[in-house]
């Protein structure tokens, strides 16, 4: 019965207005071969400095770098609207996984920080 209903909720993710602008912007910023690797580095280097601040040992360079490409792709529409869309439609499960932590009383106070 649970994961009837976690089914028909990831169906109901599928059919959002936050998951379909997400895909779209996605496709129209992946369709660019340079717009993709721009992308592709920004997102290693965000994966690199969570690693890092989770060992406790900042990355102020590789920081930097992941500051500077987010200004270059914010130039880009494509690139841009694709941040942005991912953003809302995390925000969404963000907002969701909240819902679900508060009904089996489990603290997400590291998460909320």
């Amino acid at each position: 019965m649970l994961m009837d209903d976690a089914k028909l909720l990831a169906d109901k993710l599928r059919a959002s207005e936050e998951y379909t602008a997400y895909r779209d912007a996605k496709e129209r910023a992946y369709a660019s071969e340079t717009t993709a690797k721009l992308l592709d580095e920004f997102y290693s280097l965000r994966m690199k400095i969570q690693a890092s601040a989770v060992a406790g040992t900042p990355d102020p360079e590789a920081t930097e770098k992941l500051q500077k490409l987010g200004e270059l792709l914010q130039f880009d529409p494509a690139a841009a609207a694709y941040l942005m869309a991912e953003y809302r439609l995390n925000a969404l499960l963000g907002e969701i996984y909240k819902l679900l932590a508060k009904a089996v009383d489990l603290d997400l106070g590291a998460l909320e920080a």
